[in-house]
């Protein structure tokens, strides 16, 4: 099969305080989603947000419908924003194509009936990074390049969290109905991502590491504030992250990561934020 998909149900924060390392890794880390000539997709039950990694091939790859979703075409009722983070490859909606580079993004609009994902040479496939949320008007599809991008240059050496964070699908770039996503980059040195730590109770969040040495990895960390966790990611693994939980990470190397939310609003500053001499 070409397209696979399995459904994550919601944790609550009760639960999840008494999960082993195992435990917390199947219910939080999508650790396989970029296999090659295959499209995989993990449905979540936080928000309906569906996380999905395509590699187009040999072959070009059609996002069709999934039954969780009980439509016939996989935009019927949502929305679709994609990342490429791997060669040269296109999106053709509905007939029309846009081609992205690497870490270009597409904003997808719900209506639309074909989408479909091809690279342009199958010895460097695209690695298609995609995020979709439940949607309740159609907007129009929008290429966004880094230069399109609102783009935050925020912390410093001395805190070892320098970055550029780009906001590629977001409003005030993009006009959508809930999903947002953005990329951002670590500079050489940096390890700490999103310190100070923060939620988001009225929205979840997925974060996708990539742009990470084979032989490096990154701790992401998750939890109530109080009541803190963590998971060791690989290049190219995704983390769902809860409403009730805070995310942040720190690695072994610096590194890049797509970050993609759906919920209440589409104000980007609206977080709880947590100090490191609060987390416990």
């Amino acid at each position: 099969m070409t397209l696979e998909y399995e459904t994550r149900y919601a944790v609550g924060h009760n639960e999840a305080k008494s999960f082993d390392t195992e435990q917390l890794r199947e219910a939080f880390l999508l650790p396989d989603l970029f296999q090659e000539d295959k499209i995989k997709l993990v449905y979540t039950h936080y928000d309906r947000f569906i996380v999905g990694g395509i590699v187009p091939t040999n072959n070009a790859l059609n996002l069709d419908s999934i039954d969780p979703l009980k439509a016939s075409y996989f935009l019927e009722r949502r929305e679709l924003g994609v990342i490429n983070i791997g060669a040269t490859g296109s999106v053709t909606v509905d007939g029309d194509e846009y081609i992205l580079e690497r870490n270009e993004a597409l904003y997808v609009g719900s209506g639309n009936k074909s989408v479909i994902f091809t690279s342009t040479d199958n010895k460097a496939p695209a690695k298609f990074y995609i995020n979709s949320a439940p949607a309740h008007a159609a907007y129009p599809t929008k290429k966004v390049t880094h230069k399109n991008a609102n783009v935050l240059e925020l912390g410093s050496p001395a805190t070892s969290n320098e970055r550029s964070i780009y906001q590629l699908i977001i409003n005030g770039v993009v006009e959508t109905c809930q999903l947002q996503m953005g990329m951002t980059c670590l500079k050489p040195g940096s390890v700490w991502n999103t310190m100070p730590a923060h939620q988001h109770d009225r929205r979840m969040e997925a974060y996708l590491y990539f742009d990470l040495p084979k032989d490096q990895a990154v701790s992401h960390f998750m939890g109530e504030p109080k009541e803190t966790r963590h998971i060791w990611t690989c290049n190219e693994q995704a983390v769902v992250s809860p409403a009730w939980s805070i995310h942040s990470g720190a690695g072994t190397s610096n590194y890049s990561f797509i970050w993609g939310m759906a919920g209440e609003n589409l104000d980007y500053d609206d977080m709880d934020k947590y100090g490191p001499t609060e987390l416990k």
